[in-house]
């Protein structure tokens, strides 16, 4: 416990490196940006960048994780650096693997692989795989690279994947291995992480996923309740929180309904429609608080959760990095604190 009575926790930041049309600036400008927040925000006490992947998208959202991963490695020292999340069946596992040791590697020990099994219907389609062999193979691909981090050399007869003899140099540098958390918002997503995950990473509501992850770690004799990360979609902290509702909002929005585009079209729950700021405000998917509104919705959070890692999205689709830097400061600085 922390010196205010809340749970000591991790606080990470979430980047997907999306440039609408209707905001967008060179990409050079923006990628550099972001890292240079990132920077700022590791000097400044947050512990954990999360990356996300999709692909086919007009707005860019960050598809090659690993080079961004990389990047991020050789400009920070101590701040850990994960996936939130790879989309796994898009990946050949022993590639992965590879690379994500390397990035291991240059980080000195600091890489964190979260994986999911998508669902953007397009992504399949261009990838040329079946969504409904997607499940299959995330748990293909996890068994192979939890074998080659453990320094087997493998062979592997699967249904989506055949490997001769594959064995990983360099290594990573992390001990056994990096951490591997499963995401995702189905009940199956919650009994792979405890199967074949580390952790189980998710974001928003987790209340019915948690006790699934926790039955399942139990029911395979599993020690202890697990790991857990997460957090609300979006929480800013601001001393104007009327304000800066206000200014967020045509970029919460342009967020919610595209991805309520691509969860409609793959037959999955969508988020509330929100189409102006009234309607964004009573969907209840953008939090601006105060510090003392956000210490009380977080320490909630973690009490509802049991996470040990808190994160949330950084920076609204469009909006330059440097906007969201008195939000984040006014977060590190008022707080973060409670939760040390």
């Amino acid at each position: 416990m922390s010196e205010n009575g809340n749970p000591k926790i991790r606080f990470g930041m979430w980047y997907d490196f999306r440039n609408p049309l209707a905001w967008k600036r060179p990409y050079d400008q923006l990628y550099n940006e972001i890292i240079d927040q990132i920077v700022w925000g590791e000097e400044n006490g947050f512990d954990n960048i999360w990356l996300s992947e999709h692909h086919f998208i007009e707005d860019g959202y960050s598809p090659s994780l690993m080079p961004i991963a990389a990047a991020l490695a050789s400009r920070t020292k101590k701040i850990h650096i994960g996936t939130s999340v790879v989309l796994l069946p898009f990946h050949n596992p022993v590639r992965l693997a590879e690379d994500a040791a390397t990035v291991d590697v240059i980080s000195g020990g600091r890489f964190e692989l979260g994986v999911g099994v998508g669902y953007k219907v397009e992504e399949f389609e261009s990838f040329g795989v079946s969504s409904k062999e997607r499940g299959a193979r995330t748990n293909e691909g996890l068994e192979i690279i939890r074998r080659l981090w453990d320094g087997e050399s493998v062979d592997y007869d699967g249904k989506y994947y055949q490997i001769s003899g594959a064995k990983l140099a360099p290594m990573p540098v992390q001990q056994p291995r990096p951490p591997i958390w499963v995401g995702g918002f189905a009940p199956a997503a919650a009994k792979r992480a405890a199967r074949l995950g580390d952790g189980y990473i998710g974001t928003g509501d987790m209340t019915s996923s948690v006790p699934i992850y926790h039955a399942e770690r139990e029911r395979l004799g599993l020690p202890g309740p697990g790991r857990l990360a997460g957090g609300h979609f979006w929480l800013i902290v601001s001393n104007d929180p009327k304000r800066t509702f206000t200014e967020v909002t045509p970029h919460i929005i342009y967020q919610l309904q595209m991805y309520n585009v691509w969860m409609k079209a793959a037959g999955q729950a969508t988020f509330p429609q929100t189409n102006n700021e009234r309607e964004l405000r009573d969907s209840g998917m953008l939090l601006v608080l105060s510090p003392s509104q956000a210490v009380e919705a977080i320490g909630a959070y973690v009490e509802a959760t049991g996470i040990e890692r808190y994160y949330t999205w950084t920076v609204p689709p469009g909006m330059p990095a440097a906007r969201m830097n008195p939000y984040l400061e006014l977060f590190a600085s008022e707080v973060m604190p409670h939760f040390r």
